[in-house]
């Protein structure tokens, strides 16, 4: 990779997340693929604490956004339908307040892969298993992980605790 090509991505990663030393706290969410738990949980704490945190998520294997979860975060008023998945690499050297891992296989990366943080938690959730199930079953599955991870994060973050419109 080129210089100006590693000069490129930093670029892109500052101006999307506008990412600056001046920001309020940070926190990382990471899993496995940056699909379901992690872009769940990053989108409900920008939801529910607006402005508070400067909230990101990535994942060991980037997969694409889980449809499931983009449909069940909508019917709670909050669209991830624009949002990708996101490799733990972009994040390399960056430091947050929070590095969050949300499922075993994050937890278990060699901590060397992991960014610094200076509260690091884990919650191992299980993603839901779109196999040998009909849309209603996943659907409610989805449902189920969307609420026990905005329910957790209450705890984790009790100044984020009231409830916007929609947010659970």
């Amino acid at each position: 990779m080129t210089d100006a090509h590693t000069h490129s991505g930093k670029q892109k990663f500052a101006k999307e997340r506008q990412f600056t030393e001046n920001s309020t706290e940070t926190v990382l969410f990471i899993c496995s693929f940056n699909s379901v738990r992690s872009q769940m949980a990053e989108a409900l704490l920008r939801a529910r604490c607006r402005g508070r945190y400067a909230v990101f998520s990535a994942g060991i294997a980037p997969a694409g956004i889980d449809p499931y979860a983009v449909k069940v975060l909508l019917e709670i008023g909050i669209d991830i339908s624009h949002a990708r998945s996101k490799s733990l690499t972009l994040f390399t050297g960056k430091k947050f307040d929070y590095v969050i891992t949300l499922c075993d296989q994050a937890l278990l990366t060699a901590p060397a892969a992991l960014p610094q943080g200076t509260y690091t938690i884990h919650k191992g959730f299980i993603s839901p298993s779109e196999a040998r199930k009909n849309k209603n079953e996943i659907l409610l599955d989805f449902r189920k992980l969307r609420d026990e991870i905005s329910t957790w994060l209450l705890e984790i973050f009790p100044d984020c605790s009231s409830r916007e419109p929609g947010v659970r």
